[in-house]
């Protein structure tokens, strides 16, 4: 008779035994428990330690420092919590306790609890990005829809749609909107839309309600396949009070389905008042470009005629004349000139003509000797002559020289 050999583990590897045991349960990797908190305290590092009870158990707890945002509430001594996590081994004191990633008040409510730590886990992982999230088409051709065909929301998109934008193509992809089976409807409609290749945008949503009808819109496979869509996503879930995951992962949340409607597309009255303001603003534009045109012609003109051969010779032309003006001017002056000064010597000649004295009453006397004409001007020379001539200014006569007895 043979003994089969035992198995001998040292206690560090039978605790890491336990802790994969641990962890590898589906339960026990994600598990919610309730308890009463005891000997909270919380360390240098910023790490929570506390214990949670119920009937003389006790589990030991630790919530690490990068577990704690998003924290509803710090847990308090005596406080019931609900606290989610992990449960696993401390190796180094083979220790089984639960590594919390989320803790509130009892009163907080499972589905609220659920839905903070789904919303924190994605938007760690950067599904809520700003920068990540699409801008709507201006004018999309088509829409698709992803909402319950019996319910108002579709009929209140048709209408927002025909009054606004009627050229935009609706196209319904119906699907259970609250119940166990609504995420896998949903999910199945949106993928179904992003077949069709004229769909630019999806509007996924419904009406108001509970948060056990809304709680469809929180369920994290939905929310990744709203996250992989490569076709813009409105989302629109209940009131504008209600906010649900798939808001958060959405390009654009709306506030009801109708604002929705009215996010996806513009108003035709927009349309047309635009359409006559760049009208007014093109014709503006024109008639400004015309009148600069042609004050542009009308210098290039002048330009040119300056630059012509016509216009030289017509600039040519007017200089001759200003000069003849000029030439006929200093030559009249000049002949006004010459002419003022012939009349004055002329005037002065005639004051010398010895016929103006003569015809004043006064004669030339003079004798004649030798055949030569001499002047008689004194008593004396008249007195040594015996006879003088007498000239006058109409003739002349002969004179005797009679000697008067002193």
């Amino acid at each position: 008779m043979s003994f089969a050999e035992p198995h001998v583990l040292t206690v560090d590897r039978l605790n890491a035994y336990l802790r994969a045991l641990l962890e590898e349960d589906p339960i026990l990797s994600d598990i919610w428990v309730r308890g009463e908190v005891s000997n909270f305290h919380r360390s240098q590092a910023g790490h929570f330690y506390f214990s949670l009870g119920n009937d003389g158990s006790v589990l030991r707890c630790a919530m690490f420092r990068n577990s704690q945002r998003g924290l509803l509430a710090m847990p308090t001594n005596g406080e019931v919590v609900l606290a989610h996590g992990r449960v696993s081994v401390y190796e180094a004191t083979g220790q089984c306790q639960l590594y919390v990633d989320n803790v509130a008040p009892e009163g907080t409510g499972l589905v609220q609890l659920q839905f903070e730590q789904l919303r924190r886990r994605l938007e760690e992982e950067g599904l809520f990005a700003i920068d990540r999230k699409r801008a709507l088409p201006v004018r999309p051709t088509a829409i698709g829809v992803v909402t319950s065909a019996q319910g108002a929301v579709w009929h209140d998109i048709c209408n927002v749609v025909a009054r606004r934008f009627p050229l935009t193509r609706l196209v319904l992809a119906p699907a259970s909107v609250q119940g166990a089976a609504a995420p896998a409807e949903l999910i199945q409609s949106l993928e179904a839309l992003q077949q069709d290749p004229e769909i630019q945008v999806i509007i996924i949503g419904r009406g108001g309600g509970s948060a056990e009808d809304l709680a469809c819109f929180n369920d994290e496979s939905l929310a990744r396949a709203v996250y992989a869509s490569f076709v813009p996503v409105v989302s629109a879930v209940g009131h504008e009070t209600d906010v649900s995951i798939s808001d958060l992962v959405a390009d654009v949340r709306a506030p009801t389905p109708s604002a929705a409607a009215e996010l996806c597309v513009p108003d035709t009255a927009d349309i047309l008042n635009g359409i006559a303001n760049l009208r007014l603003a093109a014709r503006g534009t024109v008639l400004n470009r015309v009148h600069r045109s042609h004050h542009d012609v009308e210098i290039h003109s002048a330009a040119i005629s300056r630059c012509s051969p016509a216009g030289q010779i017509q600039s040519h032309r007017q200089f001759i004349d200003n000069r003849s003006e000029y030439v006929q001017s200093l030559l009249q002056r000049r002949v006004d000139k010459l002419r003022s000064t012939i009349l004055a010597q002329v005037q002065t000649a005639s004051l010398l003509d010895p016929r103006d004295i003569l015809r004043r009453g006064y004669a030339i006397v003079s004798s004649g000797r030798n055949g030569d004409e001499i002047r008689v001007s004194t008593v004396n020379a008249a007195q040594n002559e015996k006879r003088l001539r007498l000239t006058f200014a109409d003739g002349s006569v002969a004179a005797s020289v009679i000697q008067e007895n002193e």
